[in-house]
This record gives structure tokens, C-alpha cells and sequence, in this order.
């Protein structure tokens, strides 16, 4: 059972730090920096499932920007910088630690809901009739 969960594990890191499909590791998640396919290209996995929503935003503040500002206050107090410089070196500092990691962090978050079978709680049935209600609009206008 362990390895079992440390191989789904590595597997959700592997998948969302690559940006690969968590289904075959091969086709591409991500169509643009940030946004997500449709579907897998290699298997054809629908990423319909897939709902990060603000998720890697909040991982990025949390686990970058967080301690950035209490480094960057650190500076200030200790080396006492002019507040010109401080912000000089803050904001470059800020922005671009918490913009890097958030591709992987989507990653991992969309492997993870796709390899734990993650659903919103009671909504699944909205959700699918939502869809299926999409879909027979798209069929329609298709057939017209």
C-alpha cells in the first residue's frame, strides 16, 4: 500500500512539474503558459475535470511570497536600505518567485485531481448535466 502511494505521489509531482498528461505522461497538459488543453493530444483524456482555480495563486503566495516579504523586511531592518532600493529589489524579487512556480503548481494540482478521482462534493451531477447540456447545444448547431 506504501509504495503504491508514494508511485501515485511521484507520479502527480512528475506529471505537473513536466507538464505532461496525467493519464500517459506523453501529450502535453498546458496549451499556452498557464492554460489547458482541451484534451490530450496522445490519449485523448478530457481536461474538463480539471479545476485549479486559484489554487496555484495561493500556493505561490504562500510558499513564495510569504517568506519573500519577511526577507525583504529583514533587509530593511537589519542593513537599514534606503526604501527606494528595498523596493527595487522587493518587487522584481516578488514577482518573479511567485510567477515561476505557478505552471508546476497547476500541474500538480490537475494531476492530482485527475489521479485521485477528485470531484466537488454533491455537485457532480449538476456538473455533468451542465455538460450534457453543452454538448446537445453544440450537436444542434452542428447538425443546423
Amino acid at each position: 500500500m506504501k509504495d503504491h502511494k508514494n508511485s501515485k505521489t511521484r507520479a502527480i509531482f512528475i506529471a505537473g512539474w513536466q507538464g505532461h498528461c496525467p493519464r500517459c505522461r506523453q501529450g502535453r497538459m498546458f496549451r499556452t503558459w498557464l492554460k489547458i488543453q482541451d484534451s490530450c493530444e496522445t490519449c485523448g483524456l478530457d481536461y474538463r475535470f480539471a479545476t485549479p482555480d486559484d489554487g496555484p495563486a495561493f500556493f505561490s503566495l504562500c510558499f513564495v511570497a510569504f517568506p519573500l516579504l519577511f526577507f525583504v523586511v529583514w533587509l530593511q531592518v537589519v542593513f537599514e536600505l534606503p526604501v527606494p532600493l528595498v523596493f527595487a529589489i522587493a518587487v522584481p524579487l516578488m514577482a518573479i518567485g511567485c510567477l515561476l512556480p505557478l505552471r508546476p503548481i497547476k500541474g500538480w494540482l490537475v494531476a492530482s485531481q485527475y489521479l485521485n478521482q477528485s470531484v466537488e462534493a454533491g455537485t457532480e451531477k449538476l456538473w455533468s448535466d451542465m455538460h450534457a447540456r453543452e454538448n446537445a447545444e453544440k450537436r444542434d448547431e452542428a447538425d443546423s
